[in-house]
């Protein structure tokens, strides 16, 4: 068996260019969009990714603000400065980067983000209400994972999906979103005993823990959907995920690359949420904009 492409280069390109319009239209009507990316770490992976973002931006017409405060930042100053940003006008979408320096908890400071700016879903209000069913901005990676699977049409009602990863950014969000869709959903983490186990069981395989390869053959049973959200940087430059994709290839039914795969519609929808971000703040808040898109 060989593996079907879960490409996520289709649906990116859709999202920006819903949201290039949108920002196009905001930008003729006196105000234009502006996303501000909060980075205080040296983290190679994260640069790439910061830089994704800035280029994603600048062609979709967003201005993007990239605030580097220095891998020795200190907690006080990154919340100052977010505390600024969220009362700047002309910012519509804030996100904070992570990994953070030493002493610096994300889930301390992402409270000091503005809700209706909270385009990466960080802020602990909006993972409330992620998890209330409340209108909210999700992470942008959780809510990508959900995106690339209805976009190559996979079911998720009654479906079996295991979550590898717990984080706040990614594994609890995207747990969250997929119990939506009515899937049943097991989270597994660093202390789940005899991960293959579980993960063999699975119509669907989300991978999100940071790990290289961790997913192999043994973790995937035949025709299983294997999703990877792992973005590890390598010695030449380049890009791996969390699964081994040629182990898991042969055995997978569909499988999401690394890079190519939900990296770019997450990018994309953060855009999304920029737009959307400052839409509804000229009238009828977060709810009502989605409301009047969907």
């Amino acid at each position: 068996m060989s593996a079907r492409v879960l490409s996520g280069k289709e649906l990116a390109a859709s999202i920006r260019s819903e949201a290039t319009a949108r920002a196009a239209e905001l930008a003729a009507a006196g105000t234009p969009a502006k996303l501000a990316v909060v980075v205080a770490t040296a983290d190679e992976s994260s640069a790439w990714y910061v830089r994704s973002i800035a280029r994603a931006a600048e062609k979709s017409g967003i201005m993007c603000e990239i605030v580097d405060l220095g891998a020795e930042a200190e907690p006080a100053l990154i919340r100052d400065r977010l505390a600024s940003l969220s009362a700047d006008d002309t910012v519509h979408g804030i996100i904070l980067q992570t990994p953070l320096p030493q002493g610096a908890r994300l889930e301390d400071l992402a409270g000091a983000i503005a809700f209706e700016k909270d385009v990466d879903g960080a802020n602990p209000l909006s993972l409330g209400r992620l998890a209330a069913g409340l209108p909210a901005f999700a992470p942008a990676t959780a809510e990508a994972v959900v995106a690339i699977l209805d976009h190559h049409g996979i079911d998720l009602a009654g479906r079996h999906v295991a979550v590898v990863g717990r984080s706040t950014v990614v594994g609890k969000p995207a747990a969250h979103l997929l119990l939506d869709r009515n899937a049943t959903v097991t989270i597994c983490h660093s202390r789940t005993r005899d991960l293959a186990a579980i993960t063999s069981t699975a119509d669907v395989v989300v991978a999100a823990v940071g790990r290289a390869g961790l997913i192999t053959a043994e973790h995937v049973r035949p025709g299983a959907v294997v999703v990877d959200v792992g973005t590890n940087p390598t010695e030449d430059g380049g890009l791996v995920g969390d699964v081994d994709a040629v182990a898991v290839a042969d055995s997978a039914g569909a499988l999401t690359p690394v890079p190519g795969g939900v990296g770019p519609v997450t990018t994309a929808l953060l855009l999304r949420h920029t737009v959307h971000a400052l839409r509804s703040s000229a009238g009828g808040g977060l709810g009502a904009v989605r409301e009047a898109e969907s």
